[in-house]
């Protein structure tokens, strides 16, 4: 029989490229949307998944909307790709990134837990938790240093998941994604604004590019190669 995926987040990057993915390896794909009815569904796409993935309404944030889904549906694995993804907008915004980050998170392990339900969870970690490291690569056993609302927040879901893990004998990991990227990233990402910045300078519509802090340092990755490790 084949298995149930769960992906929240499934019209942001990962989740189009982890749709197919699994599909390719015969699961069946249920994506979350706030609005499954106006759900932007353009990643999945130019991938040519969006007619095999299904899509229901999910609000993270909401305890009965998470355990409605969940019971519903009945995955085996659920993908936890949702939330704020934005840095600079998690200081314009930093309620709105914790409660949809850490709450999401939460609403997931409280929901497998009150369910006894054998799912696998894989909750999407960030290593802007590492913070500030200097020129000293990070790696696992670097203490989170946190220096943003949206770092904070992924830092949080991160115990979170360590906890009910240890508390409550759950199959749930987070793996520490560092920046990676693709075609399908939206422009306020920095690879997409460098590239769109230079064809506007090309066409002759802008004079500079414009970016941020110039001395921080990121690892990158491609992000098909990201879900694959998911």
């Amino acid at each position: 029989m084949s298995r149930t995926a769960l992906i929240l987040g499934v019209t942001g990057q990962d989740g189009a490229y982890l749709s197919h993915l699994l599909l390719g390896k015969g699961y069946r794909v249920v994506g979350t949307s706030r609005d499954a009815q106006m759900a932007n569904t353009s990643r999945l796409e130019r991938l040519g998944v969006a007619e095999a993935v299904e899509i229901v309404s999910l609000a993270p944030n909401d305890f009965r909307s998470v355990l409605k889904v969940v019971s519903g549906v009945e995955p085996d694995e659920i993908y936890n790709l949702a939330g704020q993804t934005s840095v600079g907008l998690s200081f314009e915004q930093p309620v709105e990134c914790m409660e949809s980050i850490a709450g999401g998170t939460l609403n997931l392990l409280e929901v497998i837990r009150y369910l006894g339900a054998p799912v696998r969870l894989f909750n999407a970690g960030s290593s802007e938790c590492f913070g500030d490291t200097g020129r000293t690569p990070a790696n696992e056993d670097t203490p989170f240093r946190p220096r943003s609302p949206y770092a904070v927040a992924k830092a949080t879901a991160y115990w979170q998941v360590a906890n009910y893990r240890e508390a409550y004998g759950l199959f749930a990991c987070t793996g520490i994604l560092a920046n990676h990227e693709s075609p399908l990233r939206p422009n306020r990402f920095v690879t997409q604004k460098i590239i769109q910045g230079v064809k506007a300078i090309a066409a002759g519509t802008q004079e500079k590019l414009r970016l941020g802090n110039l001395d921080i340092w990121r690892d990158w990755g491609w992000a098909p190669d990201y879900v694959e490790a998911m």
